[in-house]
């Protein structure tokens, strides 16, 4: 059986690297896109924002449930990376709890249209739906316990209702150009914060 030279490794490795980098832009892009145009947004917006053909992304993610599912799931491993980054930027942890929410918000609006991208296949979206609450609530949690520890917040609010009042007034978004969730998130954030003592 013919062994592959380190030199051939190497390459097939660069290889992997490449495509694995071109993906991740590719799912950059759609992730974006989807936050300004929605999930139905044209395949060929997504193709420019990636700079590559649509054959590419067709390649990838043969359906749009396919390419919806794969940027929900970049979404929450990026929301999920960035919230110990955040915190170990040294920082405040309120401002990184902040930063983490308008990164979470971005995620909740291509989460809304997840639902009609999938439409039948109820038991994958129930499942995206689990690996997202396993992945992200343990994220907000150290978040939400650092800005305690820090004075910055009150204590006793939990991850999970957080989350889920967040999630709630991304709802509406796409159907009243007037209505801004980070307008009312922010609002939520406020009303978390300690009050600080009048001179």
């Amino acid at each position: 059986m013919p062994r592959t030279s380190p030199a051939g490794e190497g390459a097939a490795r660069s290889k992997r690297a490449d495509a694995l980098r071109n993906q991740q832009t590719l799912l950059d892009a759609a992730a974006a896109v989807f936050v300004t145009s929605g999930v139905d947004a044209p395949i060929r917006e997504i193709a420019a924002r990636a700079g590559v053909g649509m054959g590419t992304i067709y390649r990838h993610f043969p359906t749009r449930a396919d390419l919806v599912v794969a940027v929900y799931r970049h979404q929450v491993e990026a929301c999920a990376e960035a919230g110990p980054s955040l915190l170990a930027d040294g920082g405040s942890p309120l401002a990184a709890l902040r930063q983490w929410v308008g990164l979470f918000v971005d995620f909740l609006v291509t989460k809304h249209g997840l639902a009609k991208a999938m439409q039948s296949d109820s038991s994958g979206f129930d499942a995206l739906h689990a690996y997202f609450l396993d992945r992200l609530v343990p994220v907000c949690a150290e978040m939400l316990d650092a800005a305690v520890d820090s004075g910055e917040i009150r204590p006793g609010t939990q991850a999970y209702e957080l989350m889920r009042g967040i999630g709630n007034l991304c709802i509406g978004r796409d159907s009243d150009p007037r209505y801004d969730p980070r307008r009312l998130v922010e609002l939520l954030l406020r009303g978390l914060e300690q009050p600080r003592p009048r001179p």
